[in-house]
């Protein structure tokens, strides 16, 4: 149509016009040169795909599940899908909406109403035409509605990798709680039976009367301490194994197992590159900076609402009085107008809607301030927790060995009457908290490194799409 042609051709002009409020500008961080803990050199291990890093194959494929099941993770890309929605609908405001309308009616006048005046009979209308609105675009109003449209998916988006990364740190977190609690599980029933075997073995003495009754009732006392932490752990695997179905998208119900603690593997060498990637790396980084440029944005849809608009409105169609005429050239009709609205009087509510706007960006501001800087701090956290835990793994690994010796050498005393009995559950006391401890240990190491991994912003690649992003 000539009127919708016309409007399309104009667009261009009026979209050159001014834009009015701040353009987004990335605002300077305070950025450390390098990491306060010691590190190793090298490109960041965060760069390591999640299924190179783990090593285990029923992990990897626990992660692959989740990734498809989890509902925090479908909630993010629904709520992905509904931006894009948005900023589809923000950005169709630009342009002339044009609509067709058509209409049929008879009437027929009361002559009572005017009388000697009205035609006989009835009267017939019918219409078709095509109608035209198109606000034009001043003073950017409409675009920077557009640009605050886009800055939000753009932090959908990474909000949904931010969510993804999360997931996987957690499920391999969580897993590895398991693999330490059925390596504690071992631990204890191992300890219970041998404690079991002692105490037949120390009540079969006290029936022939070369062994006291504390020592039976002492005997009695450690397995009852190994029956309860059995008890214990089985209590713990299980919740944690509900804990980990919940993140599959699972009823609760039993897990498999891959690798056992002892057997996972770790990275040779974790580097962790410099801490100005990580802003470019971590998903919740760049989302808090995509949620500032939209708030920037919005700065200029309130400065833009102080001044006129301007709408355009155009109809071209047929009308007659007779269906079959409807076509003929003398039924064509048309029109062109335009209206200008000027805010003249609101009691500053235009004005208090600016000053909101640029509280909100300056709240915007201090939360990628504060975005950046925890990223720093759980960096840093992940690296201390790295560091010691690596080095108190190695302590309790001597400890254990120590235990295990003092426990044998302990129990030949014993039989040999050289101690007492005493001795011997002291020795092993220590040895059963070794072992439990060096699990625990050993459990926080490899965890220490997945956090540290989340920590670094692993799980991804810069520049990858919502799509593409594991």
């Amino acid at each position: 149509m000539r009127l919708a042609r016309l409007c399309v051709f104009l667009a261009p002009l009026f979209l050159a016009g001014c834009m009015l409020g701040p353009d987004y500008q990335r605002p300077e961080l305070d950025v450390p040169a390098a990491y306060q803990q010691p590190v190793e050199q090298g490109a960041s291990f965060a760069n390591m795909p999640w299924w190179e890093l783990f090593g285990d194959p029923v992990l990897e494929e626990l992660i692959r599940v989740a990734l498809a099941e989890n509902q925090d993770l479908g909630i993010a890309a629904a709520r992905i899908d509904e931006y894009r929605a948005i900023l589809g609908i923000t950005e169709s405001n630009v342009y002339p909406q044009v609509n067709a309308s058509g209409s049929a009616s008879r009437a027929e006048g009361s002559e009572n109403v005017f009388p000697g005046n009205l035609v006989s009979g009835s009267v017939d209308n019918f219409r078709a035409s095509a109608d035209v609105f198109w606000e034009v675009d001043l003073f950017g109003r409409l675009r920077r509605a557009n640009e605050a449209a886009r800055g939000q998916l753009l932090a959908t988006e990474a909000a949904r990798r931010a969510i993804s990364i999360a997931l996987v740190a957690e499920v391999a977190d969580v897993y590895m709680q398991l693999r330490d609690l059925d390596a504690r599980q071992s631990i204890a029933i191992r300890t219970r039976d041998a404690r079991n075997d002692s105490l037949e073995i120390i009540q079969a003495r006290f029936d022939k009367g070369t062994a006291p009754l504390l020592d039976v009732n002492q005997a009695q006392i450690q397995l009852a301490v190994a029956e309860a932490a059995v008890a214990a752990s089985e209590r713990a695997v299980a919740q944690t194994e509900h804990a980990l179905s919940a993140l599959l998208g699972r009823n609760p119900g039993p897990i498999a197992r891959g690798r056992t603690l002892h057997d996972q593997l770790m990275p040779p060498s974790i580097p962790v590159g410099l801490p100005s990637e990580l802003l470019q790396r971590r998903p919740d980084v760049l989302a808090a900076e995509a949620e500032l440029a939209a708030q920037t944005a919005r700065i200029g849809v309130a400065e833009a609402a102080r001044w006129p608009s301007l709408s355009l409105t155009g109809s071209l169609g047929l009308e007659s009085a007779e269906l079959s005429d409807l076509t003929e050239s003398g039924s064509t009709f048309w029109g062109l107008g335009g209206s200008i609205l000027a805010p003249i009087f609101n009691a500053g509510a235009n004005k208090a809607r600016v000053e909101a706007e640029l509280a909100r960006t300056e709240q915007a501001l201090l939360a990628y301030e504060q975005t950046a800087q925890r990223a720093f701090r759980e960096v840093e956290d992940s690296l201390v927790a790295v560091r010691t835990y690596r080095a108190e793994h190695a302590a309790r690994e001597l400890q254990v060995a120590a235990a295990r010796s003092a426990a044998t050498l302990s129990r030949a005393r014993y039989d040999g009457g050289v101690t007492s009995y005493l001795e011997v559950l002291d020795v092993e006391r220590s040895q059963f908290n070794a072992e439990l401890s060096e699990s625990q240990t050993l459990g926080n190491y490899i965890r220490s490194v997945i956090q540290l991994y989340k920590a670094l912003g692993g799980g991804w690649t810069p520049g990858e799409t919502s799509d593409t992003a594991s």
